[in-house]
């Protein structure tokens, strides 16, 4: 008797041992997926679209390829598009380089020139549960480790819509680190019959694949490559601006990737995504990945039985096909491009009419690009010389904004001069003004000058916000608290430029990157929160900071843009002085391109950059008008008291991918004195309002 209750007690042990335990207690029945598991199989079907599903089963056994086989259909009649396909990771570690006074926030650093380590994440399958959240079915397998790295895999499926996302979710105790990674899905056997890809001059392209071929790096438009089977097409692409941490120059550095043995690191025929180490060669930072941070590393999939790469149009409706969607009563505003084009003007180099920079912002949907321009060339511009250097380069300049500037676009002269109030600035004036950098004793502040009209010279913080004032200008600082100014504008947010209203606020960008990150920039998003904490009207706007730009760059997925209420674009001739009124009113909202606001953001009926005061509860009513691509993650309610920054996160994970809707969020403001909102999405786009001031 003791030896039967012994022989079944092992046989029930060893079985446990040879199954991967599923834990379904987060499962939702009614969540509109449906699970099974049979064995080691996990079954998953959840609908992709109008009577159609998407199936994919989970090998759960030890040494077997993960997706034993992903699927569409309708009903029970299902096309099988691949079979026996492993998604694979390849997570890179290097040092960051924290002994810079930004710290986190560094940009300047050279991650990818100093020792660093590659590893392939490997899962062991120890276990696995499902998790219903809203509209959407999350995969967690257990465990995933590359070196000092370790975490889960998931499989995140979206009702509705033929997507899905497949991440390494991974972390490390060490501290300095920064990180790049590459994936894709990978198979021992020939599932793919041809690769497609958009090349970047837009033009569709195709090649056998071939299953002993050596894997290539290739440039692409749109981040995306499509392997194709018997049965369909899986497109596989990253978050579009998440992915790419920050750099000088938006090359398109080959960001994907296809054939067998990348990297001679992983074994099999694969397709994928991929980041160049040594990025642009200038500064090379990668993604921070500070000690304890679940760092996300993931790609996203689009299914579809389509064959000839047609998939791809699916794809390019997340991103509005690379470009910023019109909206009623909104101009589009991109800022900070330090193209040098003036200097190409004056060293007669062959230009074309129209140049690269102007083309290639034309065809993102940009309305109003403003320059960045004398940042680096030629130090001798600052001064007074005969002849006036600087002078004739202002004029070169205001004659080619205005010659590039028709039609729907609007070429605004700007710099970045960096001199006088401590740190890296803009400037925007509503019409062309000269103006030196330095004054000499003898010479007046202002004078005519016979050929250019009106000049200034400027020798002091004090004179300069003189001068701004007095042409109705406006300076803010550049990438704050990083780069060139950091500890700005903390250093002088008790000078009176500062607080004058001709010092708008600070410029936002994605600086640092950091993939544990639901959201981008949350850098100058807290920079946002404290210059309203002290008191003073500022806002921000969204700059891009690169260098040169060509239509055939990967310009999207580094840029961000304004979306400025004007209804109509100014003529060059007649100045654009509604441009600085639209931004010194807080009349805009600044997003990544795929979550919009079309219908503005208002609190009690006071929509951003207006004053509103509650009643004595404090109770406040925020709507907003929200259009979509990818599927929404979250709201955000941010405000503050003068001293403390409140946030309160509303979870939109019921919404599917592609929607548009009126949203109504009660909000308690009691003693609070300003109010904002942003919206992120689940590839972590993005958009969020100016504020709303509160009595």
């Amino acid at each position: 008797m003791k030896k039967s209750i012994w022989l079944v007690f092992v046989f029930i042990s060893t079985l446990s041992l040879a199954q991967t335990p599923v834990d379904l207690a987060g499962y939702d029945k009614k969540g509109g997926a449906k699970v099974g598991v049979d064995d080691d199989v996990l079954n998953i079907v959840w609908p992709v679209g109008e009577n159609e599903n998407g199936k994919i089963i989970i090998n759960l056994k030890k040494g077997e390829p993960l997706f034993s086989k992903i699927l569409m259909g309708k009903g029970e009649n299902f096309t099988e598009i691949a079979a026996n396909l492993n998604p694979e990771f390849l997570l890179t570690v290097g040092k960051r380089d924290l002994t810079t006074a930004s710290g986190w926030n560094i940009f300047f650093d050279i991650t990818g020139y100093l020792p660093h380590e590659a590893y392939a994440v490997i899962l062991d399958k120890r276990d696995a549960k499902v998790i219903s959240q809203g509209s959407r079915t999350k995969i967690i397998l257990s465990d995933a480790r590359a070196g000092e790295f370790s975490g889960t895999m998931e499989i995140t499926l979206y009702n509705g819509s033929p997507l899905l996302n497949v991440a390494a979710v991974m972390s490390t105790q060490r501290d300095s680190v920064a990180i790049v990674y590459d994936g894709g899905l990978v198979s021992k056997e020939q599932i793919w019959k041809e690769i497609f890809w958009s090349d970047p001059e837009n033009v569709l392209q195709s090649a056998k694949a071939k299953a002993k071929e050596a894997s290539k790096n290739i440039a692409v438009k749109y981040r995306t490559i499509i392997g194709e089977s018997n049965g369909g097409s899986i497109a596989i692409f990253p978050p579009p601006h998440q992915y790419f941490y920050p750099m000088d120059n938006a090359y398109n550095l080959k960001y994907t990737w296809y054939g067998s043995n990348y990297r001679d690191m992983i074994s099999g025929y694969g397709i994928g995504i991929r980041q160049e180490l040594m990025g642009d060669l200038r500064f090379v930072p990668w993604f921070n990945a500070p000690p304890g941070t679940q760092q996300r590393l993931s790609f996203f999939c689009v299914l579809s039985t389509d064959k000839d790469g047609q998939v791809l149009e699916k794809v390019k409706k997340f991103t509005h096909d690379d470009a910023y969607k019109p909206l009623s009563g909104y101009k589009t505003m991109a800022s900070h491009f330090h193209t040098e084009h003036v200097d190409d003007v004056l060293t007669h180099r062959p230009l074309p009419e129209i140049p690269g920079h102007v083309t290639a912002l034309k065809n993102l949907g940009v309305n109003i690009m403003h320059l960045g321009e004398f940042h680096l060339f030629r130090g001798g511009h600052e001064y007074v010389n005969q002849p006036p250097k600087r002078l004739f380069e202002y004029q070169t300049m205001f004659e080619e904004c205005e010659r590039l500037s028709s039609g729907d676009f609007l070429m605004l002269p700007g710099e970045e001069p960096n001199r006088f109030l401590g740190g890296h600035w803009m400037n925007l004036f509503p019409k062309p003004v000269y103006w030196i950098m330095s004054r000499q004793p003898n010479e007046p502040f202002v004078e005519v000058h016979p050929k250019y009209g009106k000049i200034y010279r400027v020798s002091n913080k004090e004179e300069m916000l003189k001068l701004l004032e007095l042409e109705k200008g406006l300076a803010w600082t550049a990438h704050a608290r990083t780069k060139g100014s950091t500890g700005f504008p903390d250093k002088y947010k008790d000078e009176k430029f500062y607080h004058s209203d001709r010092f708008f606020g600070a410029a936002w960008k994605a600086i640092p990157a950091d993939l544990s990150q639901p959201r981008l920039g949350k850098r100058v998003l807290d920079v946002m929160d404290d210059m309203a904490n002290w008191g003073h009207k500022k806002y921000a706007i969204g700059e891009a900071d690169l260098f040169r730009l060509e239509p055939t760059y990967e310009i999207y997925g580094h840029m961000n843009i304004n979306y400025l209420q004007l209804d109509k674009l100014p003529e060059f001739k007649e100045g654009w002085q509604p441009v600085l009124t639209a931004m010194e009113k807080g009349k805009f909202f600044v997003s990544t391109g795929e979550v919009l606001l079309p219908g503005g953001f208002t609190v009690n009926g006071k929509s951003s950059g207006e004053t509103v005061k509650l009643d004595n509860r404090g109770k406040a009513e925020i709507k907003v008008e929200i259009d979509w691509t990818f599927p929404l993650n979250f709201a955000e309610i941010i405000s503050g008291d003068g001293n403390r920054v409140y946030r309160e996160r509303v979870n939109l994970d019921k919404t599917q991918a592609f929607g548009k809707q009126q949203f109504t969020f009660p909000a308690a403001l009691k003693d609070r004195k300003w109010v904002r909102l942003e919206v992120w999405d689940v590839a972590a786009n993005g958009a969020f309002t100016q504020f709303v001031w509160l009595e």
